[in-house]
């Protein structure tokens, strides 16, 4: 699972991060994450309010740190 965490690397941003990565590790999900810090890119993905958060190409949350459960509901998607 590809997930990119899209923000100029605020406190929300690191935050985000760090709670995908304890939900995926909690679950034994295996993720590929990553942080994307190119206004550029996160503009590419139409993200204007971060953290953003893509799963496999798709946006699926942006503006304020996700719920754990939101994060679990993606990882089960997996």
């Amino acid at each position: 699972m590809d997930i990119k965490v899209l923000g100029t690397g605020c406190a929300n941003c690191k935050t985000t991060i760090a709670l995908i990565d304890q939900v995926a590790q909690a679950k034994g999900v295996a993720v590929k994450l990553e942080k994307v810090e190119d206004l550029r890119a996160i503009m590419g993905y139409g993200v204007m309010s971060t953290p953003g958060v893509v799963v496999n190409g798709k946006v699926v949350h942006t503006g304020g740190i996700p719920s754990r459960d939101k994060i679990e509901g993606w990882l089960a998607g997996a």
